[in-house]
């Protein structure tokens, strides 16, 4: 921009993690308004707007990495804030649907760390940009301009209805509520297609106060997934240690094995899953309040990336897909697409011609790798509903299944699934020649038969059995200790 050239100004609908970093992304080219329905609080609390807090939520080192990018340093203000970042396969204790992954050496690694939290060091960092305001307890009514171009949004606000914000460019982050397939409908855009896959998925979620000294300890992630290829309700178990000492626990189910908000059945509901280990850590613990469930967790993409959009709009986040959250891909999805539209700024900045369809392409390829992710495991649960699996997909299910099964015994494949499951690199990364000649030569000789936790994990949790072999079965591991083959991991 020169002297005599006004600034450009955008406005993004939607406080929400995607929103604020589609503001960042965009602070560097133009001033920014976020106009958001709540009062947005100013630390680590509740939004109104994003019930799903409550549960466990991943940040992915992929995400983490592409939100660095952005907000340089974002990744030391999360962990002096509280969060923890854990190495992965290291910290994790997780049982696929071909069995336990080993614990070995750092391959990616995750945030823990409430929602709350790590949307308020996001939401601090943004707010204090230059040329970045905020419009709080301000709900935008319509899209402002025709079927060619978006001109603003007409907004209420707590001082005036209808007012008319102009804008160079609209983001539209406003979540799985989003209304501009209809706002756009209203200026005459067509076109705009809509897939979903539900697999009737139901969550729940308790705080427990962690065992005196686990946190010290470093106490790994656990995780029990459901095996979709097994024709029976997925139900999985999750503890995330997270800040001030609390371990969040979360457990799902499918359609006919869905957990409830009794907090009496709790605890038997984790016990009940493929593996009792979470029920077990659980048992006894103290909880900090009562149980949070929420439904609703369909995976839905909105293709706006195939529609003939105005220029001066795109959708990010969920306004353009939501997964199931099993999956820990949202967030990530987001930051890494807004890297996409961070580069065609940086190529030619909003004046470019086309800019608004050409930014919700370059969001599509991560949202796309998601989706078929998440999309072919759900679809096998019982009562599920939706796109049914392309032909072929068996194929790719099977050399899949027999890469995680090579992940239980093969540092080289853990770190192979790692890669692509926290989203580091697309799914072509499993077909690189090394990785298949291995896949091929997979077996579950040598995989941990039990958790793999280690002596001193089963002492802090009161599990006993010192020696690694307690009650909830199999050796315990130490990625510091020779592996099953007898290699340092």
């Amino acid at each position: 921009m020169t002297r005599s050239t006004p600034p450009r100004h955008a406005v993004v609908i939607g406080g929400s993690l995607a929103g604020l970093l589609a503001a960042a992304v965009l602070a560097d080219h133009a001033t920014v308004t976020i106009i958001d329905a709540d009062a947005l609080p100013a630390g680590p609390r509740p939004r109104r707007g994003l019930p799903q807090a409550r549960h466990v939520h991943v940040m992915w080192s992929g995400g983490a990495r592409a939100i660095e990018e952005i907000l340089p340093g974002i990744g030391e203000e999360w962990t002096a804030a509280g969060a923890i970042r854990r190495s992965l396969p290291t910290d994790l204790v997780t049982m696929t649907p071909q069995g336990w992954i080993p614990r070995c050496g750092e391959k990616q690694f995750s945030v823990s760390c409430s929602r709350d939290l790590l949307d308020s060091v996001i939401r601090a960092r943004v707010g204090a940009l230059p040329g970045v305001t905020t419009l709080q307890r301000s709900r935008v009514r319509s899209l402002e301009g025709t079927a060619a171009r978006i001109t603003g949004v007409r907004v209420d606000t707590p001082d005036e209805d209808g007012r008319l914000v102009s804008a160079d460019l609209v983001v539209d982050a406003c979540g799985r509520g989003s209304r501009a397939p209809s706002w756009l409908a209203a200026l005459g855009v067509s076109g705009i297609r809509r897939s979903e896959v539900d697999s009737g998925l139901v969550y729940a979620t308790r705080l427990f106060e962690a065992p005196e000294g686990a946190h010290e300890l470093g106490f790994p992630i656990v995780n029990v997934q459901s095996d979709p290829r097994v024709p029976v309700p997925g139900r999985t178990a999750t503890i995330v240690p997270i800040e001030n000492g609390v371990w969040q626990a979360t457990l799902s189910g499918t359609r006919g094995g869905r957990p409830t908000d009794d907090p009496e059945a709790f605890v038997p509901f984790a016990k009940a899953v493929r593996h009792p280990i979470v029920g077990e850590l659980l048992e006894g613990r103290e909880p900090l309040g009562d149980v949070a469930v929420t439904q609703g967790t369909a995976n839905r993409r909105i293709h706006f990336e195939r529609a003939d959009l105005p220029d001066g709009f795109f959708a990010v986040g969920d306004s353009v897909a939501t997964f199931n959250p099993l999956y820990g891909q949202g967030m990530t999805v987001a930051a890494r697409g807004l890297l996409g539209v961070r580069a065609l700024l940086r190529g030619g900045g909003l004046d470019r011609p086309g800019f608004g369809i050409a930014a919700q392409r370059a969001l599509a390829p991560p949202v796309a790798t998601a989706w078929e992710l998440a999309t072919s495991q759900d679809i096998r649960y019982p009562g599920a509903i939706g796109m049914r699996p392309r032909p072929g997909a068996g194929l790719l299910d099977a050399y899949v299944g027999r890469l995680l099964t090579g992940a239980t015994t093969q540092e080289p494949l853990t770190a192979a699934f790692l890669e692509v499951v926290t989203m580091s690199s697309p799914p072509t990364h499993w077909f690189r020649p090394r990785t298949v000649w291995r896949v091929l030569r997979a077996s579950r000789r040598g995989a941990p038969q039990g958790p793999p936790l280690t002596a001193a994990e089963r002492a802090v949790a009161g599990l006993g059995g010192a020696d690694g072999t307690g009650a909830a079965g199999g050796p315990g591991t130490d990625p510091r200790e020779p592996g099953p083959t007898g290699r340092s991991r």
